[in-house]
């Protein structure tokens, strides 16, 4: 449908880009981007994209706005406690964007619903904060043909994938099964600082425009900030042509019958340093090597954005795995598990050591 002139002002105005042009317009008008969890991620990303003018923005959320949400959801406001955090977003949006279509589900994403729900969008959005719902959607956009942006953060570090492309990597070319509960911290347990939900969901927003609009590069491989150091890094990351999900044939693809995390078992991903001390375990250092020469430590430099190029380094025996604050190295050791390795991260990294 062509732009009437009041419209075409409207959007010029919206992207302020002249260079965009109307077809750049056109694509956000008409795109349907889809977003899971209207939380700290969800909620930054989805004011954007209602305020650049995408036509028909989806989200999913079966929870309620809590005070502890307030710091990082700025969706929400105090008046909001105890309503379900879809209805508020949609009314938050409708306000910022009159014209976009706001379609909301105040519902959890399942196996029985999820295909439907992601059925129609051109993009999707992963803001959620658990497993079982980041496979269940990883399954889905590969069912689909979808595109999946997923983002994640813990404590002071934010990391960012375009995935489910047609010939790039899906969520489990990296982490092939889901890990043992109590292996990986949440939000709620490690804690996030706020600001860091802002920042890479502001991110997934600028991806989702660039996606939906065919305008620059789409993300290649993991983008990690570290919000302490200020630094962005970049870790490669490559189709596995055994993958259970995006190596299977396009039209065979289904969803699982369950999504229920693995029952737990003995090995969990995350020691002291007393623990590593004590069963004397090697260790590999995943920082960066301006940060080893600031303050060395006892392991072998491998930077995680080299750790696949360089996996033929790492020992085959138990080992320890260190960044500076805990996050990097927890990333590192679930990947690490995912190919067979036994790592473990070192709990508060190089900055809790003794």
């Amino acid at each position: 449908m062509p732009f009437t002139p009041e419209e075409l002002e409207r959007y010029s105005r919206q992207t302020r880009l002249p260079e965009f042009g109307v077809e750049g317009q056109e694509r956000l008008r008409s795109a349907r981007v889809l977003i899971v969890g209207a939380g700290g991620l969800g909620a930054p990303a989805s004011l954007y994209l209602a305020a650049m003018g995408v036509g028909t923005i989806g989200i999913i959320d079966d929870d309620r706005v809590a005070p502890s949400n307030l710091p990082r959801q700025i969706l929400f406001r105090d008046k909001d406690i105890s309503r379900p955090k879809a209805e508020v977003a949609k009314e938050r949006l409708s306000e910022v964007s009159p014209n976009t279509a706001i379609v909301t589900f105040n519902e959890r994403l399942t196996p029985p619903n999820a295909l439907e729900r992601l059925r129609g969008f051109d993009l999707v959005l992963d803001g959620t904060d658990n497993f079982s719902t980041r496979y269940l959607i990883n399954d889905a956009c590969l069912v689909l043909g979808v595109p999946l942006l997923s983002a994640s953060i813990l404590k002071f570090e934010g990391q960012l994938a375009v995935l489910c492309t047609k010939s790039g990597p899906c969520y489990r070319c990296l982490f092939p099964e889901m890990p043992e509960p109590g292996t990986v911290p949440s939000c709620a347990e490690a804690g996030v600082i706020g600001a860091l939900a802002g920042v890479m969901g502001t991110m997934m927003a600028m991806e989702a425009v660039k996606i939906v609009t065919k305008v620059g590069v789409p993300l290649s491989g993991m983008l990690i900030y570290d919000a302490l150091s200020g630094n962005f890094r970049r870790m490669a990351l490559e189709r596995d042509p055994q993958c259970a999900g995006c190596a299977v044939p396009f039209g065979e693809r289904k969803l699982r019958e369950s999504y229920d995390a693995a029952p737990c078992g003995a090995n969990e991903l995350e020691i002291s340093w007393q623990e590593w001390q004590r069963r004397s375990l090697p260790l590999v250092d995943v920082r960066e090597a301006w940060e080893f020469s600031e303050r060395p430590s006892p392991g072998v430099l491998i930077p995680l954005g080299s750790l696949f190029e360089r996996m033929q380094e790492l020992p085959r025996e138990p080992f320890g795995v260190v960044c500076a604050s805990g996050s990097r190295s927890l990333t590192a050791a679930a990947l690490l598990k995912s190919k067979g390795f036994a790592a473990v991260s070192i709990r508060g990294g190089i900055r809790s050591k003794p």
